[in-house]
């Protein structure tokens, strides 16, 4: 079986990995961003929208991946742990953008941190041997 690095790097939990780091490292440096930003100019306080853009690009790359991935592991608790984390991961992002609740921040941190814990605990420990479990659908 021959492996290519296309196919190493968008196996479905590498790929949650990856969104889920990067969307973790995006949440961590957008205060130290506008910081700087508010000390060089005092022109505007809020984040441009291409830079809000970013949460929603790695929730929709996230979202397949972890679809993908759920329908590879041959845990159903596994299944639901991504699709609930996902979910909560989603919701407070909605909910940063809008802002219809007070939530402490560091929430979306720790789901970042959680999901992409699962995709690596998936990855790792979940994988189908079999492809009749492969096949299932969500």
């Amino acid at each position: 079986m021959r492996l290519s690095v296309t196919s190493y790097l968008f196996h479905p939990d590498r790929l949650g990995v990856i969104a889920s780091t990067l969307c973790l490292i995006h949440c961590l440096a957008t205060p130290f961003i506008f910081v700087a930003q508010s000390c060089a100019t005092s022109c505007c306080a809020s984040a441009p929208n291409w830079w809000v853009y970013f949460d929603y690009l790695f929730l929709t790359i996230s979202f397949f991946a972890i679809r993908r991935s759920a329908q590879m592991t041959k845990y159903k608790s596994m299944k639901y742990a991504l699709l609930i984390s996902w979910s909560v991961l989603f919701v407070l992002i909605v909910n940063e953008s809008t802002g219809m609740f007070v939530l402490n921040k560091n929430l979306v941190y720790i789901m970042a941190i959680v999901l992409s814990s699962l995709h690596i605990y998936n990855l790792n420990y979940c994988k189908c041997t079999e492809q009749s479990c492969c096949t299932t659908k969500i």
